[in-house]
């Protein structure tokens, strides 16, 4: 029992090209034209958006805080003291969304 907290206390690091990230919460979404989608309304084959929490060395395109796109079916899920969270790698992101990439000028507008 004592070996479980010590481990639940470490520090975590992501290694590689893994991306820890934060999925937004699931839930009622509303369109773009104001229309309530319900959290019940199945949507298949939909990119989902999440916040990026980590990073490892070999990541180059984003940073944590970042808002990545990518699909459902790519991803591994796991908890981080009491907290779920996605590992996703960097070839599985679609877009990403942030600030610092409107001073480059390559970025699209979503």
């Amino acid at each position: 029992m004592a070996a479980s907290r010590k481990r639940d206390k470490l520090p975590i690091k992501m290694l590689n090209d893994r991306i820890l990230v934060d999925l937004n919460p699931e839930g009622e979404r509303r369109s773009s034209g104001g229309i309530l989608i319900p959290a019940t309304a199945e949507l298949k084959k939909r990119l989902v958006w999440g916040e990026v929490v980590a990073t490892g060395p070999s990541v180059r395109t984003m940073e944590p805080g970042d808002q990545v796109l990518f699909s459902p079916e790519d991803r591994y899920e796991v908890e981080v003291r009491g907290d779920d969270y996605i590992i996703l790698r960097e070839r599985d992101i679609h877009a990403v969304a942030a600030e610092r990439l409107e001073e480059s000028g390559t970025g699209l507008y979503l």
